[in-house]
């Protein structure tokens, strides 16, 4: 569980060390509104927070993922791997140190709610899945945020 001590964390921007530049404000933004929505443990400045956690953005991948039967891409996947550290400033020692990773599909249609992709792996396809809309490697990469930011918070809950 969580530590009974640590009632608050800080969540300082994100390293980025891919050529992404946006990447690291858009995630440390879903990051921090993810710990806003739960309710968890409140957002303080680093100087006074019980907790820090520092995330590294290492890898990006965006490349073919599928191809049709004349050997075309179909299909592209936006891939994030980045790694998080948990850090207890009262007992200076990481409670988590966890690599993390996340994907969104994008074809290359202007529009994913008409692409015939189930962008977010969700199981729903363009208009049944109401939240694929927009430009495809855009959609892709809030996909991607989305998935890692919902798996951190989700790790650090169930250490709750």
């Amino acid at each position: 569980s969580i530590p009974t001590h640590i009632k608050s964390i800080s969540i300082p921007l994100v390293e980025n060390q891919t050529s992404d530049y946006n990447l690291s404000e858009q995630l440390t933004d879903k990051i921090i509104s993810q710990f806003n929505e739960s309710g968890i443990l409140s957002i303080q400045d680093e100087d006074k927070a019980h907790s820090v956690l520092k995330g590294i953005i290492k890898k990006i991948t965006d490349g073919p993922y599928s191809y049709n039967k004349n050997e075309s891409v179909s299909e592209f996947r936006y891939k994030i791997d980045v790694k998080i550290e948990w850090y207890d400033n009262a007992n200076e020692n990481n409670i988590i140190e966890k690599n993390y990773s996340g994907f969104g599909a994008y074809g290359l249609s202007g529009d994913i709610s008409t692409d015939g992709i189930d962008n977010d792996n969700d199981s729903f396809i363009d208009e049944k899945d109401d939240d694929e809309f927009g430009l495809p490697r855009e959609s892709a990469i809030k996909i991607a945020t989305r998935q890692v930011t919902k798996s951190i918070t989700n790790n650090i809950i169930s250490t709750w």
